[in-house]
């Protein structure tokens, strides 16, 4: 049997992490931060999705010298000239607070009829010393209510192009190959693969 490689997720969301070990895990033993000893924020100010992921990458490879990877997820509104985007995780302010960022987008978006949205993932990857991008996007629509006990952050108001369903009413087998973070994390994998 062959022996997994680590490889670090550069996150503190442990749904992040339990979503990507869902799609990696049996070719790679994902760690956590707190796997390999780090607690603390990771800094993620840049005023992209690009340059937040290897912002965050970066910082963790610099201190452990490991092959690691880090992502980034923004949700764009289209009536709301692309909000939350870069900033969807703080959209509501400091702290980072998913439950005020949702109460936040469903109060911008009372009354708007244009629901277009889309969820957009960056991974950025440093693997043998190189870096690596990969996204990820889900279109869809932002609800007017609130659905689902699954997933987490906007998933119980964010509905996927062709389906009648929000991403939290879906189980994890079912939203990961059409989500976002999904995608991004399909492209990465192809790129292990070789």
């Amino acid at each position: 049997m062959k022996t997994k490689h680590n490889l670090v997720f550069a996150t503190n969301n442990l749904h992040k992490l339990e979503e990507i070990k869902k799609l990696l895990g049996d070719r790679y033993n994902i760690l956590s931060l707190s796997d390999i000893g780090f607690s603390g924020d990771i800094p993620e100010d840049a005023d992209n999705l690009v340059d937040n992921a290897l912002q965050k990458v970066k910082f963790i490879y610099d201190k452990y010298n490991c092959n690691c990877f880090a992502d980034d997820t923004g949700l764009e509104v289209d009536a709301l000239g692309g909000e939350p985007g870069v900033y969807s995780a703080r959209y509501a302010g400091e702290p980072a607070d998913s439950k005020r960022n949702l109460e936040k987008l469903m109060k911008n978006m009372k009354n708007v009829s244009n629901r277009v949205a889309r969820f957009r993932t960056v991974i950025a990857l440093i693997f043998d010393k190189k870096e690596y991008i990969f996204h990820g996007v889900a279109e869809g629509e932002i609800t007017t209510e609130k659905r689902g006990k699954e997933g987490f952050g906007y998933d119980p108001v964010f509905q996927p192009e062709g389906y009648n369903q929000t991403f939290a009413e879906m189980p994890l087998e079912m939203k990961n190959p059409i989500s976002h973070r999904g995608k991004a994390s399909a492209e990465l994998l192809k790129f292990l693969k070789k």
